[in-house]
């Protein structure tokens, strides 16, 4: 049978995760967000905070790379090739998320999925969004900080992925164009979400 290959971009408090999550449990096909980091870190080697330090994050500075190595808990490299910036970030996870299409139906989020698997037929890009005082509130209730600083956190994060995005793709992260299917988690539960999206699977 053909595989089953969702990418989901999402905006933080979009609840795009548990979506993802819940869809992965309803369809029957693995799920990667995180575990995209840790199988990373395997194929290459290299330590799992060395990839958490730049995760979508655009940062492109040899520099950096040596400050985060160097941080507490992320251990002492021993050579050059061993600092990472965050293009070689981007290049091993692209090749992680390539070689786990290639396997498996999946749902994977974020990092760039869409573009990176772009040339695979069948593809299914999804965005997962909501207003901004919705996906306040969730931070504050999450976290459980104020709604200044949840509003800072919900939009300090969506720059920074959408630089991250843009930077890699030189496309818009968020654009509709770029996506099959775009929901508002604001007006729909996470269930309502997977349903909706469990169907149009079967229409495609």
């Amino acid at each position: 049978m053909k595989k089953t290959i969702i990418t989901i971009g999402r905006q933080l408090g979009s609840r795009g995760r548990e979506i993802g999550r819940k869809l992965s449990e309803e369809l029957g096909i693995k799920f990667y967000d995180k575990e995209l980091i840790v199988e990373a870190a395997k194929q290459s080697g290299l330590s799992e905070k060395m990839f958490e330090n730049i995760d979508e994050k655009p940062t492109n500075s040899f520099l950096y790379s040596l400050v985060m190595s160097m941080q507490p808990g992320s251990g002492l490299y021993n050579s050059y090739n061993d600092f990472l910036n965050s293009d070689s970030i981007f290049k091993i996870q692209s090749d992680v998320i390539r070689d786990i299409a290639a396997q498996n139906s999946c749902i994977i989020v974020g990092r760039c999925a869409d573009y990176v698997l772009r040339d695979y037929e069948g593809l299914i890009k999804v965005f997962i969004h909501a207003d901004v005082d919705t996906r306040t509130k969730r931070i504050m209730a999450r976290d459980n900080v104020s709604e200044k600083d949840a509003k800072n956190t919900v939009l300090k994060a969506d720059k920074r992925r959408g630089n991250y995005y843009n930077f890699y793709t030189n496309g818009t992260w968020g654009n509709v164009n770029n996506y099959d299917i775009t929901l508002d988690s604001g007006k729909l539960s996470p269930d309502d979400c997977v349903r909706l999206l469990t169907e149009y699977v079967k229409l495609r």
